[in-house]
């Protein structure tokens, strides 16, 4: 099967996939589970990729284990947090419903198509290396692996250490600034971008895998201009106010850095 028919059979299936988690999602009255969809989605194209892709197969097995493994890791963070605070909406979602008023459901059935289109447009990497049938795996694609590996211990620690954060009812209101989170504000979504900067250098000596650059980049740009800091921060400083604006100013935003002292 080419790489073309990959990516449209997978599209359409994620475009049904995703309308049917969207009417889920109005059941419940919840649209927050489309992070968790979003999330698990990217093990269920990888695999299938892998498994239809006809490139090397050692490629196609780690490309599917990397994509699988944090697939899954992620999913179920989600899923776990989301559960707990059910039928309590993520606050995220809680201001489109305000800033999208009566067009909200309408908005948030294609917001929902959006992520399917994401999820295979964020995907070439694995379809790019899915089909690369060059034989034995070059010292780049070795040295990915090696990234991913050290990118999902820090995002699996740092999610980690804000869960502990939380968990204790005497920090309510406060600031997590503690491990990681003392040198970056968002050192999960740090670790989220490194690891889709190694998808990228695995799959980019395949045939075409250039264009995988398009997924460390889209995901660059959303985390740090659209869904991923502008809208947590935004949240935080309502619930947080003056403590989280101090820690702004004391704290780097995304890359881990020393701390600097606050401006006089």
């Amino acid at each position: 099967m080419t790489a073309l028919a990959l990516s449209a059979g997978a599209l359409v299936a994620l475009c049904l996939a995703f309308g049917l988690i969207f009417l889920f999602a109005r059941r419940i009255d919840n649209y927050g589970i489309v992070d968790i969809a979003w999330s698990y989605a990217f093990a269920a194209l990888a695999v299938g990729y892998s498994l239809l892709g006809g490139g090397l197969a050692i490629r196609r097995g780690a490309i599917a284990t990397m994509a699988a493994l944090w697939s899954a890791r992620l999913g179920t963070h989600l899923l776990v947090r989301i559960a707990r605070k059910h039928p309590v909406e993520d606050g995220r979602y809680q201001q489109l419903r305000k800033d999208w008023g009566g067009r909200f459901g309408l908005k948030m059935a294609g917001f929902f198509q959006l992520q399917a289109l994401s999820v295979v447009l964020l995907g070439i990497p694995f379809l790019a290396a899915c089909t690369d049938r060059t034989p034995g795996i070059r010292p780049l694609e070795w040295c990915a692996c090696g990234l991913w590996a050290l990118a999902i211990l820090g995002e699996t620690l740092a999610d980690s250490q804000l869960s502990r954060f939380k968990g204790d009812r005497s920090n309510t209101g406060k600031v997590c600034d503690v491990g990681l989170w003392r040198y970056s504000r968002h050192p999960n979504y740090f670790f989220e971008w490194v690891i889709w900067v190694s998808y990228f250098l695995f799959g980019c000596s395949s045939p075409l895998g250039w264009i995988g650059i398009l997924s460390p980049a889209c995901i660059l740009f959303l985390l740090l201009r659209v869904t991923g800091i502008p809208a947590t921060e935004e949240q935080s400083i309502r619930s947080k106010g003056a403590a989280y604006l101090d820690y702004q100013r004391r704290t780097s935003a995304f890359v881990p850095l020393p701390r600097r002292n606050p401006s006089p």
